[in-house]
């Protein structure tokens, strides 16, 4: 057992810890009181919803707020708490607690999901992200009290909470939207939006950066290079979206309703998953958008998904320098590792890859339009969670397609790559080096 241990990469125990606590979800949704009726969901029904809570998704093929019973409701919502923070912070949150010493390989294992730049002082970073966690929940959940207490009663206690830890997550599973309609009942609703819109954002730009924030404050030379780069591309990938949106799309909303939509749809294609817009009078271009956006998704990290932020501004910055020429790729005085660059390029075939092919089996298998499924795979492989209407009503084959695409796109395709494939060998020769042409 021990031999074994040693030979565990952090990659592993990361893709082994999400595919083990689905495995326990599904189990838990498949006990009859874990839907309204009573009956047994089924094993589709059950693998699918905990797979995308716990991969912090949102899609669903069962409306949550009538299908599922209060206890299965807390089920999904203690999956998309662990899959939000992490199984392995998770898992070193219940350690801290009972005083147990957190080993080596854990430490290790908490920097990757973390996306620390060292592993000194992972352990106390570890307990700032879980109080600064448990810190926004609360607020959120607060905030949104009085939406929901007004219109629900007592009831809408469960209701804030719910959607706190959701929106904090970036899973955007709601119980308030009958029929699968989200929050659109709430799109001038503006303690409600502006609750939502900060949970998510804060969610999702790393707890690294959040670290760095409330350590250095107003001291932004004090930042590392990857909180700089985080902060520049959100501020740019939420303002404007939210242009484009209210420019050219909702244009039958009244001036406010637009306004709050904009920035809403702006927000929560960033992987959040929530709606206050019926996305399926937008136009094909507005849709192509968005599924850019939800393929960028969130920052590394964080309890978002998706290519990472990260990964489109190292992409971005080496494009610049091959057009001027640079031998160096160079960002705010700093060079960034030739390494970095390839895993970059290796992230964006990857994702590409997954949502292309993706979408079009889903296309071949239901015969559905193109654009279509892919605005499906799209969500799925960047864990957001919106959708077209039609996730309900695929078949087991593209359900089980869009499992795959969730689980990839919250463990991470990478990771996943590692923990199947990486060995301890390492060699020390090289081949010999030819170029070829690009371009």
């Amino acid at each position: 057992m021990k031999g074994i241990l040693k030979k565990i990469t952090g990659s592993q125990i990361i893709a082994l810890g999400f595919a083990g606590a689905i495995v326990i979800g599904t189990l838990l949704l498949l006990l009859p009181f874990a839907t309204s009726s009573g009956k047994c969901a089924g094993f589709m029904n059950a693998f699918f919803t905990a797979t995308s809570a716990m991969c912090v998704t949102g899609l669903v093929v069962q409306d949550t707020s009538t299908y599922w019973s209060a206890f299965g409701q807390v089920v999904i919502l203690l999956l998309i708490q662990i899959g939000g923070m992490g199984v392995v912070s998770f898992a070193a949150f219940i350690s801290m607690l009972a005083r147990r010493r957190i080993g080596l390989l854990e430490r290790s294992t908490l920097q990757e999901v973390i996306s620390a730049p060292s592993i000194g002082g992972i352990v106390r970073l570890t307990g700032f992200v879980l109080l600064f966690t448990l810190i926004m929940e609360f607020a959120g959940f607060i905030l949104l009290l009085p939406v929901f207490c007004k219109q629900f009663g007592a009831i809408g206690i469960w209701y804030s909470l719910f959607h706190s830890i959701s929106a904090f997550c970036n899973a955007g599973f709601d119980i308030v939207g009958k029929g699968y309609s989200s929050l659109t009942a709430y799109a001038t609703n503006p303690l409600l939006n502006i609750t939502i819109v900060i949970l998510i954002v804060v969610g999702g730009i790393g707890f690294w950066t959040v670290h760095d924030v409330v350590k250095h404050r107003h001291h932004l030379h004090a930042y590392s290079l990857q909180s700089k780069v985080i902060l520049i591309l959100n501020a740019f990938l939420l303002v404007l979206p939210a242009l484009y949106f209210f420019f050219f799309e909702f244009d039958d909303m009244k001036i406010g309703e637009r306004i709050w939509t904009s920035i809403f749809q702006s927000v929560t294609t960033r992987t959040a998953g929530f709606n206050t817009a019926d996305l399926t009078q937008m136009s094909d271009t507005g849709l192509a958008f968005m599924i850019f956006l939800m393929l960028v998704g969130g920052s590394p990290g964080s309890t978002a998904g998706g290519m990472k932020t990260t990964t489109v501004a190292v992409l971005i910055i080496t494009a610049i320098s091959v057009f001027r020429r640079k031998e160096d790729v160079n960002f705010l005085k700093r060079r960034l590792p030739i390494g970095t660059v390839k895993g970059a390029v290796a992230i964006l075939v990857l994702y590409l890859a997954l949502f292309l092919f993706g979408g079009m089996a889903i296309s071949g298998i239901e015969d559905a339009p193109l654009i279509q499924c892919l605005f499906e795979t799209a969500s799925a492989v960047g864990t957001v969670g919106l959708t077209l209407g039609i996730t309900p009503t695929l078949t087991v084959g593209s359900k089980l397609i869009l499992i795959a695409l969730m689980y990839l796109g919250r463990v991470g395709g990478l990771t996943l790559v590692f923990a199947a494939f990486t060995s301890g060998e390492k060699i020390a020769s090289k081949l010999p080096e030819e170029k070829i042409t690009v371009g």
